[in-house]
C-alpha cells in the first residue's frame, strides 16, 4: 500500500522551500494499531509527510525530472502527539550540500503552531521517470497546489 501524506501544498520556491498541510484522519488505517483505542499518528509518518514535501520540491524544481529518495536522518525531535482532526504543518528547506547527486534538507511539522517534529535528512536525486509518469505526476501537483500557479 501508498501512502499519500500531503493533503496540500500551500507554497513553494524552487529549489528551496516547499509548505503544505497533512490532515490526521481518523480512517486512516495506520491509527488501528497505534495505538488501540488511543490512535495517534506514528513519528515515522510525519517524516514521511516531510520526504515526500521534498520529493515534490525536487520534482516541481527540476520540471518533473527528479525525485528525493531520502537516505539518511542526521538528527529528528518530537515533540508531542498527532492525533485525528489535526492538521499538520508542514515546511522544508534545502541545505547546502557538496555531494554530487545528494541533497540536504531540514524539516519542522507543527500543529497550531506548536513543534511536533523537527528532522534534518539527506537522499538522492533521482530520475522521477523511473518511479512514476512525470505528466500524471504533474497534473497531480497541480492539484495538490489547487493549481494556484505557485
Amino acid at each position: 500500500m501508498r501512502y499519500l501524506l500531503v493533503d496540500h501544498i500551500t507554497e513553494w520556491k524552487s529549489g528551496e522551500v516547499i509548505k503544505g498541510v497533512k490532515n490526521v484522519a481518523m480512517s486512516e488505517d495506520f491509527l488501528e494499531f497505534h495505538f488501540p483505542k488511543n490512535p495517534i499518528m506514528p513519528g515515522v509518518m510525519l517524516l514521511e509527510a516531510l520526504t515526500q514535501l521534498t520529493g515534490w520540491l525536487e520534482a516541481a524544481s527540476s520540471d518533473f525530472n527528479n525525485w528525493f529518495l531520502i537516505s539518511s536522518v542526521r538528527k529528528c525531535n518530537f515533540y508531542g502527539f498527532a492525533f485525528p482532526g489535526d492538521q499538520v504543518s508542514l515546511e522544508v528547506h534545502a541545505l547546502p550540500s557538496t555531494a554530487e547527486g545528494k541533497k540536504i534538507y531540514k524539516g519542522l511539522g507543527t500543529i497550531n503552531g506548536k513543534k511536533k517534529i523537527t528532522v534534518e535528512f539527506e537522499g538522492d536525486i533521482v530520475p522521477f521517470g523511473e518511479l512514476e509518469d512525470p505528466d500524471e505526476q504533474r497534473r497531480f501537483f497541480d492539484l495538490l497546489t489547487r493549481n494556484l500557479g505557485l
